[in-house]
């Protein structure tokens, strides 16, 4: 009777994960099609919401000063941030913006970024009247950077990124050497970019050159899962393309998630990083969630619905 009970325990326990798995497998086959609705209709959402911004802004982001040229202003020590900001809003509306630097280990504001495209003669008297002390180079300290010079700088990071992902694209086509499979990938890492830099435009944030620099990041962070499913798809003979599917998925969301949870605590957590700094972490953020969602439900039906085509099992 043990042995008997102990066999049929055994069989029970194989079988299990066997019947979940086929479960799971035929809920997949089903409605992959269907999931691939979701990030398509999230990328449309993106490109018009974008589209509009640029009809209204005249371009694809809001830019800082390093970006659209202006003035910084570096307050020191404590100053009376509400009274100050309340002030300056009024004089200069939609066209300044303050951000506060905190000592890592206490918390406290330690010095006040003031940013507007101003001329610095101009905006520094509106500090010294909204302060009721002059500005030296003791308490605070001022930057200008040219509009003709920024916009330079804007054009050639615009270029860089534009290279780049038109080089991926190339290394993409001449890996996989099908037209199918490349596209998915191409897909996935335009997604990426265009959903967080939609997100970003909603959420008022203004892009600094680090800002920038991390979209090139993405470039690289996006095509990393969907190298990776591809090639494991269709290069690896090994199981059916369901379970080759599944063993990329498992490796792949490791990577996202690891990646994930290491920015996030970084932007969220750590105070006093510099502004360009959790900048850079929320874009990287973004533009991961993003890539779990283009990878696994776009870019993985892509697939799956051209192995049926090609009957590669």
């Amino acid at each position: 009777m043990k042995c008997g009970a102990g066999a049929f325990h055994t069989i029970y326990i194989h079988k299990k994960p066997q019947k979940i798995m086929e479960t799971n497998k035929n809920w997949f086959d089903k409605n992959y099609k269907l999931l691939m609705l979701i990030p398509l209709a999230l990328l449309i959402v993106a490109l018009v919401y974008l589209g509009i911004f640029y009809s209204e802004k005249g371009d694809f982001m809001y830019k800082d000063v390093s970006l659209s040229g202006g003035t910084t202003i570096t307050l020191n020590g404590e100053v009376e941030a509400i009274s100050l900001e309340k002030t300056l809003s009024e004089k200069y509306p939609n066209d300044i913006s303050f951000r506060k630097l905190n000592d890592i280990r206490t918390g406290e504001i330690v010095a006040i970024v003031i940013e507007t495209s101003a001329a610095p003669e101009k905006i520094k008297a509106d500090v010294e009247q909204a302060l009721g002390y002059p500005l030296n180079s003791d308490n605070s300290s001022i930057e200008f950077t040219g509009s003709s010079l920024s916009d330079t700088f804007y054009k050639q990071l615009i270029i860089a990124l534009l290279i780049s992902f038109i080089l991926m694209s190339i290394v993409i086509f001449i890996l996989f050497r099908t037209f199918t499979p490349s596209i998915a990938v191409i897909f996935a890492a335009f997604a990426d970019i265009v959903m967080p830099l939609a997100l970003i435009n909603y959420l008022g944030i203004k892009l600094s050159a680090a800002g920038i620099a991390a979209f090139l990041m993405l470039v690289g962070y996006s095509v990393d899962t969907d190298i990776l499913l591809t090639s494991r798809v269709l290069k690896k003979p090994e199981g059916t393309v369901n379970q080759r599917i599944y063993g990329a998925f498992k490796t792949g969301i490791t990577m996202s998630l690891t990646s994930l949870f290491a920015v996030l605590p970084a932007f969220f957590l750590v105070t006093g990083l510099p502004d360009s700094f959790r900048q850079i972490f929320l874009i990287l953020a973004l533009g991961l969630i993003a890539d779990i969602i283009n990878t696994w439900l776009m870019n993985t039906g892509i697939i799956k619905w051209y192995c049926e085509k090609k009957n590669i099992k």
